[in-house]
């Protein structure tokens, strides 16, 4: 079947069909690139939106988040320029104002990323309007106390019929206290992009201090926030009345580098990834380890390669920064069904992430799902009935089979266990890869897969 180029640059099936055929029972092989992080390049496009000068932010990566945020930019008055081939984008809000909410709306329904700019826009312009959110289906991320957040600075929220209306009070937004139940990712950059400009003192606790967060605080610091944060998880932020553009790198993506070496672990291959950061990493590269896979460290990235052998099985349990991120575990997984034993994973962060697992039992893969906390400690999920605990037995031989991509995470585990199968299988709902990886079609026709949109 023909392809067609997205706007993005991203390869999509010329067709309203969206399968993918893989060929698997390959090993990867090669060298690829990564770029900024899907969990922080879209946020620091939302706080150019405080600047009163502009922007510039480079090592910004093409995949469809980016594409939504920039529509919505260019919605709200915001000049983007965007040079896909440098990864450099450059954002002049000189003449912010008010989008339509049918134009946000059409916009937004694929990101949860609208409610971020509830914040620069309520200090901008005195109003802000959310849509109905998209985004993956990995469990329960109410937008409930991001509303809850912003009323706490003051902005009065009302619900309209095609969505939420929130204003600015007289005399604009005020700083306030936050004590998060827990490191909320979201509520904690809510928290970052509403504060700076708010009135006094905001006090965070509980806060996510997460490398992409920390990165958050690097570029609004360029742009003149006071932001400290505190070993105990306390982020404090004293609100000025004035902030300008910034020019900064992203840092690059710590989840679709540990995707490419979790690929070449499960295909028994050998990766290079440009642009992966070790720092960053420390954890899955110790996990990593631990199931006998092997890295090497190099300037410009880290060479992820299965040296031979059997591949053991560990007890995993994900967990907030600096622990094993949640999304390294999906991938992880079809690596585990690979290892010698039983492997036993517990997931604390979303309490649906094993929904993939039914795809890779389909392919051979002997998996059990249970709602108890299978791990050293109970955890916020294990009296709620959510199936967050797995044990994986292996090694088992995976076949080829027609799956279907079920989210972003998920989708990109079950090509990995496609590109480890033995036979063919055909993947439906591909395009939703192309959220967090950019060009992955791409990628895996340099890593020698056998790959063909069908």
């Amino acid at each position: 079947m023909q392809q067609t180029e997205s706007a993005l640059g991203i390869h999509t099936p010329a067709a309203s069909n969206n399968v993918l055929r893989v060929e698997g029972g390959r090993p990867l092989y090669g060298t690829i690139s990564v770029r900024g992080a899907k969990n922080f390049v879209p946020k620091a496009m939302v706080a150019a939106l405080l600047g009163h000068t502009p922007s510039q932010l480079r090592n910004v990566p093409l995949i469809r988040d980016v594409d939504v945020v920039k529509e919505m930019l260019e919605a709200h008055g915001v000049d983007v320029i965007f040079d896909e081939d440098e990864g450099v984008i450059n954002l002049d809000p000189s003449n912010i104002d008010a989008a339509s909410a049918t134009e946000i709306d059409a916009l937004s329904g694929s990101s949860r990323i609208p409610i971020l700019f509830c914040g620069p826009l309520l200090h901008r312009l005195g109003e802000a309007f959310i849509p109905e959110l998209g985004g993956c289906v990995i469990g329960d991320r109410p937008i409930d106390f991001h509303l809850e957040t912003l009323r706490r600075f003051g902005a009065d929220v009302v619900k309209e019929a095609d969505g939420i209306r929130l204003r600015a009070p007289e005399g604009g937004l005020v700083g306030t206290r936050i004590d998060l139940p827990y490191p909320s990712v979201g509520a904690t950059e809510q928290t970052l992009l509403t504060a700076v400009q708010a009135q006094g003192i905001t006090t965070l606790t509980g806060a996510a201090i997460e490398p992409e967060i920390m990165d958050l605080i690097n570029v609004l610091q360029k742009m003149g926030a006071i932001i400290s944060v505190d070993t105990d998880r306390t982020i404090r932020i004293e609100g000025v009345d004035r902030l300008d553009g910034y020019s900064h790198t992203a840092l690059p993506d710590r989840i679709e580098a540990a995707s490419w070496g979790a690929a070449a672990l499960a295909t028994r291959g050998d990766v290079f990834v440009r642009g992966a950061h070790q720092p960053d990493m420390s954890t899955f590269l110790n996990t990593f380890r631990k199931v006998g896979g092997a890295f090497d460290v190099e300037e410009d990235g880290i060479r992820f390669y299965h040296p031979g052998g059997p591949l053991r099985s560990i007890v995993l349990e994900t967990n907030v920064h600096p622990g094993f991120m949640t999304d390294w575990q999906q991938p992880l997984v079809v690596a585990l069904t690979q290892a010698e034993g039983l492997s036993i994973v517990h997931e604390t962060v979303y309490e649906n992430r094993f929904g993939f697992v039914s795809a890779l039992r389909q392919m051979g893969a002997n998996i059990q799902v249970y709602t108890e906390c299978v791990g050293s400690a109970p955890c916020r999920f294990g009296a709620r009935n959510f199936s967050h605990s797995a044990v994986i037995s292996g090694p088992t031989p995976l076949h080829g089979a027609d799956i279907t991509v079920p989210d972003l995470r998920g989708g990109f585990s079950h090509l990995i266990a496609a590109l480890a199968a033995d036979g063919v299988s055909h993947v439906s709902g591909i395009d939703v890869i192309s959220r967090g990886y950019e060009h992955f079609m791409a990628k895996l026709l340099k890593l020698h897969a056998r790959v063909e949109y069908v």
